[in-house]
């Protein structure tokens, strides 16, 4: 996950400017860094106390709300990055890690299955 986020922001930051790298590297790491604690917390709560991973996973879900909208608007308004690298950046970073988080997940629920 994090290895293929940072080869893809490298070759992205081969071809734009250096503020757009920086613009694009922002909208990686805080994605990046949120599906990584995410999955980090979900893999030791499903394999120690798995009845309690629904309830984590929602409390999760709202810290992680909170986490995003305040991130984002500190990028904007105190790093003043430009909305749309950035925006662009972070929205194509979530949807990409979150995808790869439920493959993750599914791949950890059907192991403990067998």
């Amino acid at each position: 996950m994090a290895s293929a986020s940072i080869l893809s922001w490298a070759g992205v930051a081969l071809i734009v400017d250096r503020r757009t790298s920086f613009e694009v590297l922002f909208g990686m790491l805080g994605p990046l860094s949120v599906a990584i604690g995410t999955w980090v917390l979900a893999e030791w709560v499903y394999r120690n106390r798995p009845a309690e991973l629904t309830g984590i996973m929602g409390a999760a879900f709202v810290v992680k709300l909170v986490f995003f909208g305040a991130y984002v608007a500190a990028m904007i308004k105190v790093m003043r990055f430009r909305p749309v690298p950035f925006i662009a950046s972070f929205t194509g970073y979530f949807v990409a890690l979150y995808v790869i988080e439920a493959l993750f997940l599914r791949r950890l629920f059907s192991e403990r299955s067998r």
